[in-house]
Protein backbone atom coordinates (compact mmCIF):
# COMPACT_ATOMS: atom_id res chain seq x y z
CA UNK A 1 0.00 0.00 0.00
CA UNK A 2 1.54 3.55 -1.09
CA UNK A 3 1.34 6.07 1.73
CA UNK A 4 -0.98 8.97 1.49
CA UNK A 5 0.63 11.94 0.77
CA UNK A 6 0.78 14.75 3.22
CA UNK A 7 -2.17 17.28 2.55
CA UNK A 8 -4.13 20.01 3.86
CA UNK A 9 -6.78 17.98 5.53
CA UNK A 10 -7.97 19.23 8.94
CA UNK A 11 -5.91 17.27 12.04
CA UNK A 12 -9.17 15.94 12.70
CA UNK A 13 -10.36 14.31 9.25
CA UNK A 14 -10.37 10.55 9.66
CA UNK A 15 -8.05 10.19 6.91
CA UNK A 16 -5.35 12.45 9.05
CA UNK A 17 -6.60 10.86 12.19
CA UNK A 18 -5.71 7.44 10.62
CA UNK A 19 -9.55 6.08 11.35
CA UNK A 20 -10.48 5.69 7.74
CA UNK A 21 -6.85 5.47 5.91
CA UNK A 22 -6.71 1.58 6.28
CA UNK A 23 -10.18 0.34 5.71
CA UNK A 24 -10.66 -1.58 2.39
CA UNK A 25 -11.68 1.34 0.14
CA UNK A 26 -9.43 3.42 0.81
CA UNK A 27 -6.95 0.66 0.33
CA UNK A 28 -8.28 -0.40 -2.43
CA UNK A 29 -8.53 3.22 -4.00
CA UNK A 30 -4.52 3.28 -3.33
CA UNK A 31 -4.00 0.70 -4.74
CA UNK A 32 -3.63 -1.95 -2.43
CA UNK A 33 -5.89 -5.07 -3.00
CA UNK A 34 -7.30 -5.77 0.70
CA UNK A 35 -7.65 -9.15 2.25
CA UNK A 36 -11.38 -8.47 1.68
CA UNK A 37 -13.23 -6.51 -1.71
CA UNK A 38 -14.94 -3.44 -0.30
CA UNK A 39 -18.12 -2.87 -1.63
CA UNK A 40 -20.94 -0.02 -1.95
CA UNK A 41 -23.81 0.61 -4.28
CA UNK A 42 -24.44 3.94 -6.46
CA UNK A 43 -27.72 4.93 -5.37
CA UNK A 44 -27.68 3.08 -1.89
CA UNK A 45 -28.99 5.44 0.44
CA UNK A 46 -32.69 6.00 -0.47
CA UNK A 47 -34.99 5.10 -3.14
CA UNK A 48 -34.91 0.78 -2.55
CA UNK A 49 -34.99 1.21 1.04
CA UNK A 50 -38.69 1.80 3.01
CA UNK A 51 -37.25 3.57 5.97
CA UNK A 52 -35.98 6.43 3.21
CA UNK A 53 -39.43 6.02 1.83
CA UNK A 54 -40.93 6.81 4.99
CA UNK A 55 -38.35 9.53 6.23
CA UNK A 56 -39.08 11.82 2.95
CA UNK A 57 -42.82 10.95 3.32
CA UNK A 58 -43.92 15.42 2.70
CA UNK A 59 -40.33 16.15 2.00
CA UNK A 60 -39.44 17.93 -1.24
CA UNK A 61 -36.24 16.08 -2.67
CA UNK A 62 -34.00 18.98 -2.89
CA UNK A 63 -35.10 20.15 0.57
CA UNK A 64 -33.96 16.97 2.03
CA UNK A 65 -30.72 16.87 0.53
CA UNK A 66 -30.28 20.89 2.24
CA UNK A 67 -31.93 19.39 6.24
CA UNK A 68 -28.30 18.41 7.32
CA UNK A 69 -30.26 15.87 9.54
CA UNK A 70 -32.25 14.40 6.99
CA UNK A 71 -29.44 13.92 4.27
CA UNK A 72 -27.30 12.18 7.09
CA UNK A 73 -29.40 9.98 8.71
CA UNK A 74 -30.66 8.90 4.80
CA UNK A 75 -26.39 8.25 4.10
CA UNK A 76 -26.43 6.05 7.01
CA UNK A 77 -29.36 4.11 6.26
CA UNK A 78 -27.53 1.82 3.63
CA UNK A 79 -24.40 1.26 5.53
CA UNK A 80 -26.50 -0.10 8.67
CA UNK A 81 -28.63 -2.52 6.65
CA UNK A 82 -26.44 -3.94 4.05
CA UNK A 83 -22.68 -3.62 5.77
CA UNK A 84 -21.31 -1.68 2.91
CA UNK A 85 -18.03 -0.75 3.17
CA UNK A 86 -18.67 3.06 2.64
CA UNK A 87 -21.77 5.58 2.86
CA UNK A 88 -22.13 8.06 -0.33
CA UNK A 89 -23.17 11.10 0.49
CA UNK A 90 -27.08 11.94 0.15
CA UNK A 91 -27.46 14.52 -1.99
CA UNK A 92 -28.33 15.53 -5.45
CA UNK A 93 -26.03 16.41 -8.54
CA UNK A 94 -27.67 19.91 -9.27
CA UNK A 95 -27.90 20.68 -5.51
CA UNK A 96 -24.85 23.18 -5.78
CA UNK A 97 -25.99 24.84 -8.88
CA UNK A 98 -29.17 25.58 -6.43
CA UNK A 99 -27.21 27.14 -4.05
CA UNK A 100 -25.60 28.99 -6.64
CA UNK A 101 -28.80 30.37 -7.43
CA UNK A 102 -29.99 28.97 -10.42
CA UNK A 103 -33.87 28.08 -10.69
CA UNK A 104 -33.82 24.58 -10.40
CA UNK A 105 -35.99 21.45 -8.65
CA UNK A 106 -36.42 18.06 -8.70
CA UNK A 107 -40.02 16.87 -10.49
CA UNK A 108 -41.13 13.45 -9.03
CA UNK A 109 -40.89 11.01 -11.95
CA UNK A 110 -38.65 12.99 -14.28
CA UNK A 111 -35.77 14.80 -12.88
CA UNK A 112 -34.43 18.02 -12.45
CA UNK A 113 -36.04 20.59 -14.36
CA UNK A 114 -34.65 24.19 -14.67
CA UNK A 115 -37.30 27.06 -14.66
CA UNK A 116 -34.96 29.15 -17.66
CA UNK A 117 -32.48 27.22 -19.54
CA UNK A 118 -29.05 28.51 -20.21
CA UNK A 119 -28.62 28.98 -23.74
CA UNK A 120 -26.96 32.26 -24.93
CA UNK A 121 -23.63 34.09 -23.80
CA UNK A 122 -25.54 36.34 -22.07
CA UNK A 123 -27.59 33.75 -19.93
CA UNK A 124 -24.24 32.53 -18.78
CA UNK A 125 -22.83 36.06 -17.79
CA UNK A 126 -25.68 36.20 -15.45
CA UNK A 127 -24.82 32.65 -13.95
CA UNK A 128 -23.43 33.84 -10.19
CA UNK A 129 -20.03 32.17 -8.16
CA UNK A 130 -21.13 29.68 -5.68
CA UNK A 131 -20.80 31.88 -2.42
CA UNK A 132 -18.51 29.64 0.14
CA UNK A 133 -21.44 30.52 2.93
CA UNK A 134 -24.40 28.51 0.96
CA UNK A 135 -22.33 25.08 1.43
CA UNK A 136 -22.63 25.04 5.21
CA UNK A 137 -25.62 22.75 5.47
CA UNK A 138 -23.49 20.46 3.06
CA UNK A 139 -20.76 20.29 5.33
CA UNK A 140 -22.91 20.58 8.44
CA UNK A 141 -24.62 17.01 6.94
CA UNK A 142 -21.03 15.33 5.94
CA UNK A 143 -19.71 16.61 10.05
CA UNK A 144 -22.95 14.63 11.47
CA UNK A 145 -22.48 11.50 8.95
CA UNK A 146 -18.82 11.19 9.37
CA UNK A 147 -18.79 10.87 13.44
CA UNK A 148 -21.76 8.15 13.29
CA UNK A 149 -19.93 6.12 10.38
CA UNK A 150 -16.63 5.27 12.75
CA UNK A 151 -14.23 3.86 10.68
CA UNK A 152 -16.47 3.61 7.36
CA UNK A 153 -15.38 6.26 5.10
CA UNK A 154 -17.78 8.75 3.44
CA UNK A 155 -17.85 9.30 0.01
CA UNK A 156 -18.53 12.54 -1.22
CA UNK A 157 -19.60 13.40 -4.66
CA UNK A 158 -20.62 15.65 -7.71
CA UNK A 159 -21.49 16.15 -11.17
CA UNK A 160 -19.08 16.22 -13.34
CA UNK A 161 -19.38 19.79 -15.02
CA UNK A 162 -20.63 18.24 -19.04
CA UNK A 163 -23.89 16.24 -17.25
CA UNK A 164 -24.29 19.75 -14.93
CA UNK A 165 -23.88 21.54 -18.26
CA UNK A 166 -25.93 19.27 -20.29
CA UNK A 167 -28.73 19.46 -17.56
CA UNK A 168 -28.81 23.43 -17.59
CA UNK A 169 -28.89 24.01 -21.57
CA UNK A 170 -31.58 21.51 -22.00
CA UNK A 171 -33.13 22.59 -18.88
CA UNK A 172 -34.14 19.21 -17.70
CA UNK A 173 -33.61 15.63 -18.39
CA UNK A 174 -32.89 14.95 -22.38
CA UNK A 175 -32.46 11.24 -23.79
CA UNK A 176 -29.37 13.01 -26.79
CA UNK A 177 -28.53 16.02 -24.91
CA UNK A 178 -29.28 18.05 -28.76
CA UNK A 179 -28.95 21.48 -27.30
CA UNK A 180 -25.90 20.90 -25.47
CA UNK A 181 -24.15 19.43 -27.74
CA UNK A 182 -24.91 22.15 -30.31
CA UNK A 183 -23.88 24.71 -28.01
CA UNK A 184 -20.44 23.03 -27.70
CA UNK A 185 -19.84 23.47 -31.50
CA UNK A 186 -22.01 26.58 -32.36
CA UNK A 187 -20.68 28.65 -29.38
CA UNK A 188 -17.31 26.99 -28.18
CA UNK A 189 -16.08 30.30 -26.01
CA UNK A 190 -19.87 30.20 -24.37
CA UNK A 191 -19.80 26.63 -23.93
CA UNK A 192 -15.97 27.02 -22.25
CA UNK A 193 -17.48 29.38 -19.97
CA UNK A 194 -20.71 27.51 -19.06
CA UNK A 195 -18.19 24.31 -18.36
CA UNK A 196 -15.86 26.21 -16.38
CA UNK A 197 -18.68 27.86 -13.98
CA UNK A 198 -20.04 24.49 -13.22
CA UNK A 199 -16.04 22.77 -12.91
CA UNK A 200 -15.81 25.79 -9.98
CA UNK A 201 -19.70 24.95 -8.99
CA UNK A 202 -18.79 21.05 -8.53
CA UNK A 203 -15.52 21.31 -7.06
CA UNK A 204 -16.71 24.09 -4.55
CA UNK A 205 -19.45 21.09 -3.54
CA UNK A 206 -16.67 18.24 -3.58
CA UNK A 207 -14.20 20.44 -2.00
CA UNK A 208 -16.45 20.76 1.20
CA UNK A 209 -17.44 17.31 2.25
CA UNK A 210 -14.02 16.40 2.29
CA UNK A 211 -12.95 19.34 4.24
CA UNK A 212 -15.72 18.36 6.39
CA UNK A 213 -14.92 14.60 6.75
CA UNK A 214 -15.45 12.76 3.05
CA UNK A 215 -12.93 10.08 2.94
CA UNK A 216 -13.03 10.32 -0.77
CA UNK A 217 -14.74 11.65 -3.37
CA UNK A 218 -16.71 10.72 -6.73
CA UNK A 219 -17.46 12.78 -9.94
CA UNK A 220 -20.38 11.72 -11.70
CA UNK A 221 -20.83 12.20 -15.75
CA UNK A 222 -24.38 10.47 -16.14
CA UNK A 223 -24.58 11.60 -20.04
CA UNK A 224 -21.03 11.52 -21.21
CA UNK A 225 -21.95 8.52 -23.15
CA UNK A 226 -23.43 10.76 -25.80
CA UNK A 227 -20.04 12.56 -26.18
CA UNK A 228 -17.56 11.46 -29.02
CA UNK A 229 -13.80 10.91 -27.83
CA UNK A 230 -12.90 13.83 -29.83
CA UNK A 231 -15.56 16.13 -28.36
CA UNK A 232 -14.71 15.03 -24.93
CA UNK A 233 -11.37 15.78 -25.03
CA UNK A 234 -11.31 18.98 -26.90
CA UNK A 235 -14.85 20.27 -24.72
CA UNK A 236 -15.30 18.22 -21.67
CA UNK A 237 -11.88 16.63 -19.93
CA UNK A 238 -10.23 19.61 -19.20
CA UNK A 239 -13.22 20.84 -17.15
CA UNK A 240 -13.36 17.62 -15.10
CA UNK A 241 -10.04 18.11 -14.32
CA UNK A 242 -10.79 21.76 -13.39
CA UNK A 243 -13.58 19.96 -11.19
CA UNK A 244 -10.89 17.22 -9.61
CA UNK A 245 -8.63 19.69 -9.06
CA UNK A 246 -10.37 21.61 -6.16
CA UNK A 247 -9.47 18.46 -3.92
CA UNK A 248 -6.04 17.71 -5.02
CA UNK A 249 -4.51 19.33 -2.60
CA UNK A 250 -6.30 17.15 -0.15
CA UNK A 251 -4.94 14.19 -0.96
CA UNK A 252 -8.35 12.14 -0.83
CA UNK A 253 -8.48 9.15 -3.52
CA UNK A 254 -10.77 10.75 -6.72
CA UNK A 255 -12.92 8.03 -8.48
CA UNK A 256 -14.36 9.50 -11.82
CA UNK A 257 -17.52 7.37 -13.09
CA UNK A 258 -19.49 7.64 -16.26
CA UNK A 259 -22.27 6.28 -17.81
CA UNK A 260 -21.70 4.86 -21.51
CA UNK A 261 -18.45 5.77 -21.16
CA UNK A 262 -16.66 3.08 -23.10
CA UNK A 263 -15.41 4.47 -25.63
CA UNK A 264 -13.83 7.37 -23.10
CA UNK A 265 -12.51 5.15 -20.30
CA UNK A 266 -8.90 5.86 -21.00
CA UNK A 267 -9.20 9.11 -21.07
CA UNK A 268 -11.32 9.91 -18.16
CA UNK A 269 -8.61 8.03 -15.93
CA UNK A 270 -6.11 10.94 -17.17
CA UNK A 271 -8.28 13.23 -17.67
CA UNK A 272 -6.97 14.83 -20.99
CA UNK A 273 -3.45 15.36 -19.50
CA UNK A 274 -0.73 13.50 -18.72
CA UNK A 275 -0.41 14.60 -15.44
CA UNK A 276 -3.89 15.15 -13.71
CA UNK A 277 -5.35 11.88 -13.11
CA UNK A 278 -7.77 9.74 -10.42
CA UNK A 279 -7.34 6.62 -8.50
CA UNK A 280 -10.34 4.92 -9.69
CA UNK A 281 -12.74 4.77 -12.50
CA UNK A 282 -16.00 3.78 -12.57
CA UNK A 283 -17.18 1.15 -15.36
CA UNK A 284 -20.45 0.62 -16.22
CA UNK A 285 -22.46 -2.85 -17.00
CA UNK A 286 -21.81 -2.59 -20.68
CA UNK A 287 -17.86 -3.50 -20.79
CA UNK A 288 -16.58 -6.23 -18.72
CA UNK A 289 -14.41 -5.29 -16.39
CA UNK A 290 -10.86 -7.26 -17.76
CA UNK A 291 -11.83 -5.46 -20.74
CA UNK A 292 -11.90 -2.06 -19.04
CA UNK A 293 -8.75 -2.96 -17.37
CA UNK A 294 -6.95 -3.28 -20.73
CA UNK A 295 -8.14 -0.08 -21.91
CA UNK A 296 -7.04 1.95 -18.95
CA UNK A 297 -3.97 -0.09 -17.86
CA UNK A 298 -3.41 -1.69 -14.50
CA UNK A 299 -1.82 1.70 -12.89
CA UNK A 300 -5.85 2.77 -12.04
CA UNK A 301 -8.65 0.97 -9.74
CA UNK A 302 -11.57 -0.25 -11.29
CA UNK A 303 -14.80 0.29 -9.69
CA UNK A 304 -17.76 -2.18 -10.51
CA UNK A 305 -19.87 -3.27 -12.33
CA UNK A 306 -22.78 -5.41 -11.31
CA UNK A 307 -25.47 -4.97 -14.22
CA UNK A 308 -28.48 -3.48 -12.11
CA UNK A 309 -30.81 -5.73 -14.40
CA UNK A 310 -29.57 -8.65 -12.57
CA UNK A 311 -31.09 -7.74 -9.13
CA UNK A 312 -34.30 -9.03 -9.80
CA UNK A 313 -32.68 -12.11 -11.34
CA UNK A 314 -32.69 -15.10 -9.74
CA UNK A 315 -30.34 -15.62 -6.64
CA UNK A 316 -28.59 -18.51 -8.76
CA UNK A 317 -27.70 -15.88 -11.68
CA UNK A 318 -27.34 -13.02 -9.98
CA UNK A 319 -24.47 -15.10 -7.59
CA UNK A 320 -22.72 -16.76 -10.89
CA UNK A 321 -23.17 -12.64 -12.41
CA UNK A 322 -21.43 -11.28 -9.48
CA UNK A 323 -18.74 -14.03 -8.98
CA UNK A 324 -17.39 -13.38 -12.77
CA UNK A 325 -17.72 -9.47 -12.20
CA UNK A 326 -15.31 -10.21 -9.09
CA UNK A 327 -13.53 -12.47 -11.20
CA UNK A 328 -12.97 -10.20 -14.43
CA UNK A 329 -12.17 -7.50 -11.84
CA UNK A 330 -8.77 -9.76 -10.49
CA UNK A 331 -7.45 -8.19 -13.74
CA UNK A 332 -6.73 -4.68 -12.06
CA UNK A 333 -4.47 -3.81 -9.50
CA UNK A 334 -7.76 -3.66 -7.20
CA UNK A 335 -11.31 -3.59 -7.58
CA UNK A 336 -14.25 -1.62 -5.81
CA UNK A 337 -17.28 -3.91 -5.86
CA UNK A 338 -20.16 -1.69 -6.97
CA UNK A 339 -23.12 -1.56 -9.56
CA UNK A 340 -22.51 -0.54 -13.46
CA UNK A 341 -24.98 1.85 -12.36
CA UNK A 342 -27.57 3.15 -9.84
CA UNK A 343 -29.76 0.71 -7.19
CA UNK A 344 -33.39 0.66 -9.19
CA UNK A 345 -36.16 1.88 -6.85
CA UNK A 346 -37.82 -1.56 -7.06
CA UNK A 347 -35.01 -3.33 -5.53
CA UNK A 348 -35.41 -6.13 -3.05
CA UNK A 349 -33.07 -4.40 -0.31
CA UNK A 350 -32.22 -8.25 0.98
CA UNK A 351 -30.71 -8.51 -2.32
CA UNK A 352 -28.36 -6.25 -1.65
CA UNK A 353 -27.43 -7.29 1.52
CA UNK A 354 -26.92 -10.54 -0.01
CA UNK A 355 -24.31 -9.63 -2.56
CA UNK A 356 -22.30 -7.69 0.29
CA UNK A 357 -22.09 -10.84 2.16
CA UNK A 358 -21.09 -12.87 -0.61
CA UNK A 359 -18.54 -10.41 -1.49
CA UNK A 360 -16.86 -10.46 1.85
CA UNK A 361 -16.91 -13.78 1.35
CA UNK A 362 -14.80 -13.70 -1.96
CA UNK A 363 -11.67 -12.45 -0.18
CA UNK A 364 -9.20 -10.32 -1.91
CA UNK A 365 -11.06 -11.29 -5.64
CA UNK A 366 -8.10 -13.04 -7.02
CA UNK A 367 -8.50 -16.43 -6.75
CA UNK A 368 -12.73 -16.64 -7.78
CA UNK A 369 -13.36 -19.39 -10.66
CA UNK A 370 -14.96 -18.98 -13.89
CA UNK A 371 -18.57 -19.55 -13.77
CA UNK A 372 -20.06 -22.88 -14.59
CA UNK A 373 -21.51 -23.64 -18.04
CA UNK A 374 -24.85 -22.14 -18.44
CA UNK A 375 -24.04 -19.33 -16.10
CA UNK A 376 -23.64 -15.75 -16.91
CA UNK A 377 -20.30 -14.68 -18.89
CA UNK A 378 -19.95 -11.10 -18.33
CA UNK A 379 -20.93 -7.72 -17.12
CA UNK A 380 -21.80 -7.21 -20.99
CA UNK A 381 -24.33 -10.57 -21.18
Amino acid sequence: MTDAPTTALPASHPLSTGRTSGSPLVRALRGDRPETLPVWFMRQAGRSLPEYRELRVGTAMLDACLDPAMASEITLQPVRRHGVDAGIFFSDIVVPIKLAGVDVEIVPGRGPVLGSPIRSARDVDALEPLDPAALAPISEAVARTVEQLGDTPLIGFAGAPFTLAAYLVEGGPSKDHIRARTLMHSEPETWSRLLAWAADVSGAFLRAQVLAGASAAQLFDSWVGSLSRADYLASVAPHSAAALAHIADLGVPRIHFGVGSGEVLREMTTLGTDTVGVDAVGVDWRLPLDEAVARVGTGVTVQGNIDPAMLSAPWSVLEAHVRDVVRRGGAARAHVVNLGHGVPPETDPAVLTRIVALVHELGDGTAVDAPEAGGTTGAAA
